[in-house]
């Protein structure tokens, strides 16, 4: 077995030197860790195992076995699941610890020491693991838990490109935080609206299922009684769905599951990502997210020093909407063939004149990363305003739709009821 020498700081400070056995590299970055060593310099001896005593084999060996027993048991196998809230408390504490001076791999050992974080010492374990073995922090959040997902892993990769990190996952906490105020406060604003719905569903089959039968009998026995058309369709309505409701519900099950394969499939995912950006208001949500972010991690890359046209791939990467990322793609070709990022913008046809022209000028005067973060912050106002103005629409739009429900119901029991006292006069 091979020996590794090193020279790696202590927790009180201290330089510490020596070797220690272990069957590889990561086994042996184990090793120094669990004596709570941080590794400056690790490399493999020239002297073999075989010149070691045997006195030496028996002191090191149970050693290396109980520690190695040890790390099994603190690290889990398999992909870990994370709620949303943990996600964002993972992220706000790495990017404040990154922001405040420390290198990846001892913010990371920083927070699996806080014994508060709860499961987030687990993920943070796996983490440093993994990134201490010389692999991406983004390809190591992909393999530790599917709960960043590909959106959060592809803002890492270019914060690592950009030596941005920091900044990109603060911004990414904050983008989740907004997700999920959101969320709570559309989840508030629907309870009322639902409860209203359902009072309004109840009040409808009431009147179909009693009421209306009852009234029915009744205009039928009066001499000269005419069931009223709308009466009579509601009536057919009802006995087609008490006959057929079986039918009626595994077809509906059927065609959900028919669009769920279609929008699922990969061939059809352009076309649905693209029909989600011509959707009524929503559509205009999805178009200035895409712009606040796509604003947002371009200029943090070109602030940073990347070259535009890098800038530019990682930001495209970073789009999970096809049809956006397709319209990318031809500005990163045009941008390759010398193209001015204005111009190859104007030429997809898909970014707002407002927009190209703040881009325009940042070109013109330099400040090519100050134009797009200002840009970013307007569309991310606009985004806010649309985003209020769902809101503000969900009520009014229930009420309207529970009110012509029920004014509905009553009117045709108001005329039926009318018409069977004119008939009775008669």
């Amino acid at each position: 077995m091979p020996y590794f020498s090193y020279k790696a700081l202590a927790t009180n400070g201290t330089v510490a030197t020596g070797e220690i056995e272990a069957s590889d590299r990561p086994e042996a970055l184990r090793v120094l860790d669990k004596r709570g060593l941080q590794p400056v310099n690790l490399k493999e001896s020239s002297r073999a195992a075989s010149v070691k005593s045997p006195k030496k084999k028996e002191a090191t060996v149970p050693k290396r076995k109980e520690k190695s027993s040890e790390s099994n048991d603190e690290i889990p196998d398999g992909p870990l699941k994370l709620k949303r809230a943990e996600v964002i408390l993972f992220t706000e504490e790495l990017s404040d610890m990154l922001g405040a001076g420390l290198q990846l791999e001892p913010a990371l050992k920083s927070m699996e020491n806080r014994q508060e974080l709860g499961s987030l010492k687990a993920v943070s374990q796996r983490i440093r693991t993994i990134v201490r073995d010389g692999v991406n922090f983004s390809v190591a959040l992909k393999k530790v838990s599917p709960s960043f997902g590909p959106l959060y892993c592809s803002l890492a990769a270019a914060g690592e490109a950009s030596g941005a990190l920091d900044t990109i996952l603060k911004r990414q906490a904050h983008y989740l935080k907004t997700l999920a105020e959101l969320q709570s406060r559309l989840i508030l604003a629907m309870i009322y609206p639902a409860f209203l719905v359902l009072v309004g569903l109840g009040v409808g089959v009431v009147f179909i299922t009693t009421l209306i039968p009852q009234l029915t009998e009744l205009i039928k026995s009066t001499p000269g009684g005419k069931i009223p058309w709308a009466i009579g369709l509601m009536m057919g309505f009802a006995d087609f769905v008490k006959s057929w409701w079986i039918v009626v519900t595994l077809a509906l099950i059927g065609a959900f599951l028919f669009f769920k394969a279609w929008k699922d499939n990969e061939a059809n995912k352009p076309k649905w990502d693209e029909m989600k950006l011509t959707m009524p208001l929503v559509g205009a949500v999805i178009s200035s997210r895409f712009y606040v972010q796509f604003l947002e991690t371009m200029a943090n890359l070109v602030g940073n020093g990347l070259p535009l046209l890098r800038a530019l791939e990682l930001s495209r990467d970073a789009t999970q909407n096809l049809s956006l990322r397709r319209q990318l793609n031809g500005v990163i070709d045009q941008v390759g063939d010398g193209r001015a990022f204005s111009k190859a913008m104007i030429r997809s046809g898909t970014f707002p004149p407002l927009l190209i022209d703040m881009i325009s000028v940042g070109e013109q005067t330099g400040k090519i990363d100050q134009s797009l973060r200002r840009a970013a912050e307007r569309y991310d106002k606009e985004l806010d305003k649309d985003l209020q103005r769902i809101m503000a629409l969900i009520m009014p739009t229930v009420l309207i739709l529970m009110a012509l429900l029920i004014g509905s119901f009553a009117y045709l029991m108001i005329t039926a009821i009318f018409q069977t006292i004119s008939n009775l006069g008669q």
